[in-house]
């Protein structure tokens, strides 16, 4: 790979931040899409929660793997995702799965047709659901390697928080106090996050499953109580798990795709 030096305060594994002159020569192995919504999050949590949170996370995680040595390039966050079952609130933006479908198939095309061939999703948003897309992508694109990364998941939440939920709960709240505690209103603007659930025994035990009209579920659109957040929680939960996707990047960057399997 050529050896650049890049300009102050642009972060090469950024592509909104690099330009042709640094990237015309450059070798990429893996490309990274934070991908999020714009939606309601309760009271008191601004509608790019997942935005904010998965372009952070994208960034900082990109940043560890580029220090590791690793060739990766962290593209612009897409800012809406499927939000189907929240119709009816105000201006939660809405892409239905088939047009993620075919946002995705025309970024494949181009990093395909440019040679880099190493794709991860980083998933931003509990209601944009990938493995039915990927598995037909990687039939369309065979030489490519595709994965979703869900980072809610990369670490046990229950080890930061102790009444972690599913939507602008404890865990999203204490992120945004860490990275945009501006825009989160006072606390006593919190509303409770109480969930309502499906009356039907099997829905609740999670072995069928329906789509959440949410406003039926939810009163302030939470769904977890927020009330033990705090900005410390969120900065310790940040961190490990972007050292953790971090070393996931950089595993998956220096990776032979035809020697994966042990």
């Amino acid at each position: 790979m050529k050896i650049i030096k890049y300009i102050e305060n642009m972060r090469p594994y950024v592509l909104a931040d690099s330009n042709w002159k640094h990237l015309r020569e450059a070798d990429i192995d893996l490309a990274v899409l934070p991908w999020g919504a714009t939606e309601a999050h309760n009271y008191h949590l601004p509608y790019a929660t997942d935005v904010i949170e998965g372009t952070a996370i994208g960034v900082e995680a990109g940043r560890i793997a580029w220090e590791q040595g690793a060739r990766i390039i962290v593209l612009p966050t897409i800012p809406y995702g499927v939000n189907t079952g929240q119709s009816d609130i105000f201006l939660d933006m809405n892409l239905n799965p088939s047009t993620q479908f075919a946002i995705l198939k025309d970024l494949l095309t181009v990093l395909d047709r440019q040679g880099i061939h190493k794709f991860m999703i980083l998933n931003s948003h509990g209601g944009n659901n990938w493995k039915s897309m990927v598995r037909e992508l990687g039939l369309l694109f065979p030489n490519m390697f595709l994965c979703v990364c869900e980072w809610v998941h990369a670490e046990n939440r229950t080890d930061f928080f102790e009444d972690p939920g599913d939507h602008a709960d404890e865990m999203e709240t204490s992120l945004i106090l860490h990275l945009a505690p501006d825009l989160v209103l006072p606390k006593k603007d919190w509303g409770a996050g109480r969930e309502k659930k499906n009356r039907i025994k099997a829905f609740r035990e999670g072995w069928v499953w329906t789509e959440r009209p949410w406003s039926q579920i939810s009163e302030d659109t939470g769904v977890g109580n927020p009330e033990l957040a705090s900005r410390e929680k969120g900065e310790a939960f940040f961190t490990a798990i972007c050292n953790k996707i971090g070393n996931l990047m950089t595993e998956i960057a220096s990776a032979d795709l035809n020697d994966l399997y042990e």
